[in-house]
């Protein structure tokens, strides 16, 4: 079996303010935004430097349960896990664009980690792998 998770459904508020964060803010490549109906578009962004990893679906909520569950689709825990080659400069770049850190860069038995927080209060990880593999 040759499988792997291609893609991952974040709620949005709105498509062209969650665009603007994931393109603007994180640094990621806009992949696809089409036109499925007046209401509805398939958005995908990715981390710039990701080839075949999983990329997100940036989901517009339309109905008042999906609307509820913008910024805890996890009930609270951390939603997402960004490796990075180099948590000073990414710390520093995504402070510098009004990201809000949970916490400061700490090293951890895996690499160094710092939470942060999306547009909408989901939870981040971003992390330096100790032993940094193709990331």
């Amino acid at each position: 079996m040759n499988q792997r998770l291609a893609q991952i459904s974040i709620v949005v508020r709105d498509y062209d303010e969650a665009i603007n964060f994931y393109t603007k803010i994180l640094g990621f490549d806009l992949v696809e935004d089409t036109l499925l109906s007046p209401e509805k578009r398939w958005v995908l962004v990715k981390p710039k430097s990701t080839e075949n990893g999983c990329m997100l679906l940036l989901a517009k909520a339309s109905t008042p349960e999906q609307e509820r569950a913008i910024g805890n689709q996890t009930g609270g825990r951390v939603f997402l896990f960004l490796f990075t080659d180099d948590m000073e400069r990414d710390f520093i770049l995504y402070q510098e664009r009004g990201v809000a850190f949970v916490n400061e860069p700490r090293l951890e038995a895996y690499g160094k980690v710092a939470v942060f927080s999306d547009l909408y209060g989901n939870l981040w990880d971003l992390i330096q792998p100790s032993t940094l593999k193709k990331i």
